[in-house]
């Protein structure tokens, strides 16, 4: 897995300890966040609503990328843990058959 390799950092304040190539992320993880965007480059992708939501208060993503495959559900989280933030569309991508890419960036 391509993905095993990557560094990864891991927020969270329950964790005790995170697997191989991760570091934990107990405390100021906008402080983190900022400093891997000014040391790294390339992307840095993000996973969950929640977190999502607090570095979207912070000012700190410059690109939503959202991929939808048709699936119909009853139920689950919302994509955002609080209100949408504005957003603009800058491109559309067919990835596969049945699953679609759309690309923002905050307005």
């Amino acid at each position: 897995m391509a993905w095993r390799s990557q560094p990864k950092w891991v927020v969270s304040r329950s964790l005790k300890s995170v697997g191989p190539n991760a570091t934990l992320v107990a405390d100021d993880f906008e402080t983190v966040v900022r400093t891997l965007k000014a040391e790294l480059s390339g992307e840095i992708y993000v996973g969950g609503p929640v977190l999502a939501q607090r570095l979207t208060e912070a000012g700190l993503i410059d690109e939503y990328r959202l991929y939808l495959r048709p699936v119909v559900l009853g139920g689950g989280k919302p994509f955002f843990a609080g209100p949408r933030p504005p957003l603009h569309l800058v491109a559309s991508d067919l990835i596969a058959d049945d699953l679609i890419r759309l690309t923002y960036v905050p307005a």
